[in-house]
């Protein structure tokens, strides 16, 4: 059940990833034409992009800790042995989760700081719903982090089981 509940979130993720940058290049494309036909853009369009950028990027790192595709400094892993392999990858993991956790949690407070003083992110838009993005994916990616901390302790991280294991149970 658990893994269904995974595939469907995974697939979830993936849906919103490929919604958004398909978006985001037929918005730039809109904006692209209405410059060149009628001398001037759409004024919502460059900031609405931007925000979406935030989006695909935050998003797109989330995906990176999902699939443990992520920025790494791998030179430990290709000379040490098994068991400094594994303590390693709990280290860095756990880490990871810390870093991830103190930014979502301070994004929150900057969310509800933007929602205190009723921030407008453009055309009247309010910004806090906007900047959810941050402390949502920071804490997602942080409980990823923990999970594949809890993996890498329990079953290593040599074989190619485990970060299959490590990839399915992360969501």
């Amino acid at each position: 059940m658990i893994k269904r509940l995974l595939h469907w979130v995974h697939k979830a993720e993936d849906a919103l990833l490929i919604l958004l940058l398909l978006s985001m290049i037929i918005l730039a494309g809109v904006d692209i034409i209405a410059r060149s036909a009628f001398g001037g853009g759409i004024v919502w369009i460059p900031p609405l992009l931007r925000v979406m950028v935030l989006w695909l990027g935050l998003l797109g790192a989330l995906l990176a800790t999902r699939t443990r595709e992520h920025i790494a400094i791998d030179i430990i892993n290709r000379l040490a042995g098994a068991q400094v392999k594994r303590i390693c990858a709990v280290l860095t993991s756990l880490f990871a989760a810390v870093v991830c956790g103190v930014i979502g949690w301070h994004s929150k407070e900057f969310v509800a700081g933007s929602l205190e003083y009723d921030d407008i992110a453009f055309a009247r838009v309010p910004a806090w719903p906007l900047q959810l993005v941050i402390p949502l994916s920071f804490s997602l990616m942080a409980l990823r982090f923990v999970i594949q901390s809890v993996i890498a302790a329990v079953h290593g991280v040599d074989d190619e089981s485990a970060e299959a294991r490590s990839a399915e149970a992360s969501a």
